[in-house]
Parts: structure tokens; C-alpha cells; sequence
């Protein structure tokens, strides 16, 4: 901008020096490209992405000095070289933000806006004056030409910081996107107010014109750090802060200025003193208010809410005294981790009977995953898996301690639909197991029914008719009649025979006549082995057991002497019967071949260790079977009784 000499002294300012200004602002401006390249080229002279930085600092710091195109006037080949070295800087650098930081294009469609680009910067170049020519075109459209530009560029840069490898990659690419969209912001601005301002006075027009440096200067800052990968400070707290009093300051002037308007309308007063210090001092009482709340919304809005978990841990109670079920509980939880961590995923697990089963989850997993041990009395009773907020990002310590204060109080809520889901799976096969008792039951009945139906009835009947004709026969053939009657004293034996057995199988008479020890020793003697010795062990007097607990110890007992005779080759056989806390135990060992054969079932269904385990399993008990040190097998079941046992039978 040009001003008369009157104007430059009223300002205490000469013409050489308001040109020194600008030379020195330029001279520094471009020192800065010139150093930042140098560094670069020094430090990693090998990379190809380097040397293309390099290119587009120097090329692109060029065209900020006035000094080239002041030496340019009246000479048409410094004027054609200068502005060669413009349009390489441009395209340099916009080949560059499309290409960092791995020197691949992001996606294929950022090339369909640099080809153009390109094309539009050597058409302005080679017919330059023509409507081809940039300088020609009116303003409007080279800022959208020049927009596009950088919309690509820092488009391209975000889905490079999405799609990016690893931690690096992204702490590069978030210096290149903030040290690109500072500049481009500062310069816009800057250059909005130097347009807009009507008449701007020299001292304004220069420090408008340093600002407008420092903000282009930005750029050469911001690659440098990206391009040597040494010590990428984290970015976050630089954005953070920037975000903080960019928004600080135009929220003040924004202040200050209504208050200027408003107390200049209300007292028909404008420039006037009092004015400016009433809006003054209402801004200087606003700052401190104003500053903590704009800190506080952008540390919840790119970290959480870790300043207030008080009300974090109220709202999640406010949540929580609501009549919801036991299981939404947990979600709840995990929708509370969430939101105050900001986070894309959370999900708790529950470890029920030692195996974790997912009870909620609120979000999609995006990126990294961490899992966090969420501990009742301590004890594990769950686990949280929260995903991190972009790839690689560790969890800071405010992350920390208000995931720990959280985590303990979910402990309990979980500890309760650990118990609630404990109950259910309890239910569950409690009605399991009466429907099994039901069928067996009626199974029981139905072979009981067919029994006497299918074989005892017929018998009796016959037995009936057999009767009355030996009846018949008294009178007419006494010979004949002793004879049927002979036959029917055989017939009646063999069903006496038959029902025994039939009450035998429901439950032994010998347990009601002897007792558990005495129907057990009466089984084996009943065997006559000779050639295996069998000792049974047991208390002089057995308190008294439930009949179920009873019968199955006898079966169990019998079952597995059976197997060993049959199966063992076996000289010796202990049998031990013990009672210790309310419980039976009953151990048979024997020193036969071992488990080869013991394991094998019967054929066609008949005994073996399924049916000896199960009749301990339903009781409550339990049956193992192990080898012996010294050869052989040893079958423990040990099956509780007292009110325990009683329930069960």
C-alpha cells in the first residue's frame, strides 16, 4: 500500500524506512523457508520425501519476497524466472501434502485435483496476459481455485491420519494438517483484515503485514518437525490450546464489541471514554469465567469429562435407582465409561462359572482394544474393553484414574448380575433336573405298568384258568388234576419268582432286611469266588440314611464289585464304607489290570462307570475312578446325606 511522505512522518516513519520494514519482513520470511529446508536436507538428505520438502520450501518461500519481483521490473527474463519458480513452489507443495508421509497418494481421486491444478499453473505461465493467465481471472474465482487446493490437500492429510500404520505416522501427519491449516487461517484472516479496513494507517498496515509472515511461516515450522521424526511432541496439548484462546479471543471481541454497540446506542455516545472502559471492564470480568468454561468444553470434547467425575459417578447412580432389570444395569455402566472417556467402544464381560460371557456393549470397536479387570472383595468378577480413540493412543493418566474410579464402582453392579446370572443358570437347571426326574419317573412307571400288564396279568389269568379246570377234573380224573395241579404249583412259583425280582430292581429286599453293610456283604456272598478274596470294611453301626442315599450306595457298590469280577482278573478286592461330615464315602480298590477294561461299558446298556457316576451325580455326590500305584483301580463315591441328602431323596 502506498502513503504520501506527509502521511509516513506523521507516523514518525521516512520512505526508506517503511521499505526497510517490508524488506526485513520479507528477508526473515524467507530466511525461515530457506533454514527449515536446509535442516531438513541435512538431516535426511536420503529420503525421498525429504528432498521433495526441501524443494517446495525454497521454491514456495520464494514467492514471498518482493525483493524478486522488485528486481523483475522491466526485465522480462527474471520476471518469466520468478514466476517459474512460483508455480514450481505451488505445485511442489501441494504434491506434497498429497504424498506425505509414506510417498503413496491416499486415495486416487486427490490426483483428478492436482493434475488440473497443475495444468491451470503452466497455462497461466506460459500465456501470461491472456484470460489463461491467473492474474486475469477475477478474485472470486482464484480463491476458489486456489480453495480446492487446500481442501484437497488437508483432505488428503485426514484420510492419511485415519488410514495411518502406526503412532508415528499419525503424530507426523497431525503436524503437517495443524501447521497447514494455521497458515492457510492466519493468512485468510489476516488478508481479510488488510482488505476490509478502509484506510489503514502505516504502523497498522505493517503489523498487519509481520502477522500475515508469521502466520505463512507456520508452515516450513510444522514440516519440519513431520519430516525428521525426531522427538514428535505430542501435538494434542498444542491443539488444545490453540482451540482454547483462538475461541477466547474472538469470543472477547465479539464481547467487547457488543458492549461497545450496545452502552454507544444506549447513551447516544460513540468514540466516547466512558464507553470503551465500562466494555473494558466488563470483558476483563468476563475472561477468567469465560476461559475456565471454554477449557473445561474442549478438554470433554476431545478427552472426557475427567475434571468432574462426581458428576460422572452421580449420573450414573441416578441412572442406576431406576426399576430397570439386573442385566441393563451393566450397560448402563458401560454407556457411562463411554460417554465420560469419549470413547468409540466399551463392553463388559462377566465371568460367569469361570467362563466370560459379553453381558453389554455400547459402540463399535474401531481401533486398539485395552481390557481392564473389574475386581468385588477382591475377586474378579468381570472385565471392561474400552477401544482407544484413534489407533495406537495410550491412555493418558486422567484416562487412568477415572477409569479406576469407575471401575470400582461397577464392581458391585457387576458382583449382583454375576449373582442374578448365577441364580437364572441355577433355575435353569434346577428345571433341568425336575423334568429329568419327572420322565424318569414315569419311565419307571410305564416299565412298571408294562411289566405287570404285558407279563403278570396273562400269568395270573392263566394261572385262573388252570385252576378251574383242574376243578373240573377233580371228580372225573383225580390223576389228571394232581398233574395240572403240579404244573400250577410251578407256574405260581416261577411268578412269585418274577415279582420278587420286579421289587428287587425297585429297591433290594436285602437293604431293609440286613442294612447297607449286611445286603452288600450278602451280594458277594451270594457270587461263591473262590479265587478272589473280598474284604468289606465299615462302622460297627451306620447312622440312618435316606433310601435313596441307600440304594444308590448299594448299587454303586455292587456295580463296581461286578466290574471287577468281570473285568478286573483281580485276587484281591477292599471294599471301605465311612462316614465323615455328613457324607458316605465308599472306596473299592483292587489289584487286578487297571482301567483298559474297566472303562469299557457293558453291552447292551448294562453297567458300567456312566451309570455309577451319574447315580452319585444326582444326589449331589460325586464318583472317581483312578489308577492304583501298585497296579489296579480304585472306584471313590462319596455321596452327602442329613438334610442335604434328604432333600435329595
Amino acid at each position: 500500500m502506498f502513503y504520501t511522505i506527509e502521511t509516513l512522518s506523521r507516523y514518525r516513519l521516512t520512505p526508506d524506512s517503511y521499505a526497510l520494514a517490508f524488506v526485513l519482513n520479507d528477508c526473515g520470511l524467507a530466511l525461515v523457508y530457506f533454514a527449515a529446508a536446509v535442516v531438513i536436507l541435512l538431516k535426511s538428505k536420503r529420503d525421498g520425501m525429504a528432498l521433495l520438502a526441501a524443494v517446495a520450501l525454497v521454491t514456495y518461500g520464494c514467492t514471498f519476497s518482493s525483493l524478486l519481483y522488485l528486481a523483475a521490473e522491466g526485465r522480462p527474463a527474471i520476471a518469466s524466472w520468478t514466476e517459474f519458480i512460483a508455480v514450481v513452489g505451488r505445485m511442489a507443495l501441494f504434491l506434497f501434502l498429497l504424498l506425505f508421509p509414506n510417498g503413496k497418494l491416499t486415495t486416487p481421486w486427490t490426483m483428478a485435483a492436482y493434475v488440473p491444478f497443475c495444468l491451470v499453473q503452466l497455462l497461466s505461465l506460459t500465456f501470461p496476459g491472456t484470460p489463461l493467465d491467473l492474474k486475469v481471472w477475477p478474485g472470486h474465482l482464484r480463491i476458489m481455485y486456489y480453495g480446492i487446493m487446500i481442501v484437497t490437500a488437508l483432505g488428503s492429510q485426514i484420510h492419511s491420519y485415519l488410514k495411518r500404520i502406526n503412532r508415528e505416522h499419525g503424530q507426523q501427519t497431525k503436524w503437517v494438517v495443524y501447521g497447514a491449516a494455521m497458515s492457510f487461517l492466519g493468512f485468510f484472516v489476516t488478508s481479510g483484515f488488510i482488505v476490509l479496513l478502509p484506510s489503514p494507517n502505516p504502523i497498522t498496515y505493517i503489523s498487519l503485514i509481520a502477522v500475515l509472515s508469521v502466520a505463512v511461516s507456520i508452515i516450513p515450522l510444522t514440516l519440519a518437525f513431520a519430516v525428521l521424526r525426531h522427538r514428535l511432541w505430542d501435538i494434542d496439548p498444542l491443539v488444545n490450546r490453540t482451540l482454547l484462546y483462538g475461541a477466547l479471543s474472538l469470543s472477547i471481541l465479539l464481547v467487547y464489541s457488543l458492549s461497545v454497540w450496545y452502552l454507544g446506542n444506549l447513551f447516544q455516545a460513540r468514540g466516547n471514554y466512558w464507553v470503551s472502559l465500562i466494555a473494558t471492564a466488563i470483558v476483563a470480568v468476563m475472561f477468567g469465567p469465560l476461559k475456565e468454561w471454554l477449557q473445561k468444553l474442549l478438554k470433554r470434547l476431545m478427552k472426557g469429562r475427567h475434571d468432574d467425575p462426581y458428576a460422572i459417578l452421580a449420573g450414573l447412580g441416578n441412572q442406576l435407582i431406576k426399576p430397570i432389570d439386573p442385566e441393563e444395569m451393566v450397560k448402563v455402566v458401560a454407556e457411562s465409561v463411554r460417554d465420560a472417556l469419549r470413547l468409540p467402544y466399551a463392553a463388559i464381560s462377566i465371568d460367569v462359572n469361570g467362563v466370560p460371557q459379553l453381558a453389554a456393549a455400547s459402540g463399535v470397536t474401531r481401533y486398539d482394544t485395552y481390557h481392564f479387570p473389574i475386581l468385588h472383595g477382591g475377586e474378579r468378577v468381570g472385565s471392561l474393553t474400552i477401544s482407544s480413540r484413534s489407533p495406537d493412543e495410550t491412555f493418558s493418566s486422567d484416562d487412568r484414574k477415572l477409569l479406576e474410579v469407575m471401575l470400582r464402582q461397577a464392581g458391585p453392579i457387576v458382583q449382583n448380575v454375576k449373582m442374578h446370572l448365577g441364580m437364572k443358570l441355577l433355575a435353569g437347571d434346577l428345571q433341568e433336573s425336575r423334568e429329568k426326574l419327572v420322565l424318569a419317573r414315569e419311565e419307571e412307571r410305564r416299565q412298571i405298568r408294562r411289566n405287570l400288564h404285558d407279563e403278570l396279568a396273562p400269568r395270573l389269568l392263566s394261572l385262573g384258568f388252570n385252576v378251574a379246570a383242574a376243578e373240573q377234573y377233580i371228580g372225573k380224573n383225580p390223576d389228571t388234576a394232581k398233574q395240572m395241579l403240579s404244573e400250577l404249583r410251578g407256574e405260581i412259583r416261577s411268578t412269585v419268582t418274577d415279582i420278587r425280582t420286579l421289587v428287587h430292581d425297585m429297591r433290594p429286599p436285602a437293604l431293609d432286611e440286613f442294612g447297607l453293610l449286611g445286603a452288600i456283604q450278602a451280594r458277594i456272598d451270594q457270587m461263591h469266588l473262590p479265587e478272589l478274596t473280598v474284604r468289606l470294611h465299615g462302622p460297627e453301626q451306620l447312622p440312618p440314611l435316606p433310601a435313596a442315599v441307600e440304594v444308590a450306595a448299594y448299587r454303586i457298590v455292587v456295580e463296581s464289585f461286578v466290574n471287577v469280577v468281570k473285568h478286573a482278573r483281580a485276587t484281591s478286592c477292599d471294599i471301605n464304607i465311612d462316614v465323615h461330615n455328613d457324607k458316605l464315602i465308599m472306596q473299592i480298590e483292587d489289584n487286578g489290570i487297571g482301567l483298559s477294561r474297566l472303562v469299557q461299558p457293558e453291552p447292551g446298556g448294562g453297567i458300567g462307570l456312566n451309570s455309577i457316576q451319574e447315580r452319585a451325580a444326582e444326589l449331589g455326590g460325586h464318583c472317581t475312578v483312578e489308577p492304583r500305584d501298585t497296579g489296579g483301580t480304585v472306584i471313590k463315591a462319596v455321596i452327602p446325606f442329613g438334610a442335604k441328602g434328604e432333600e435329595s431323596a
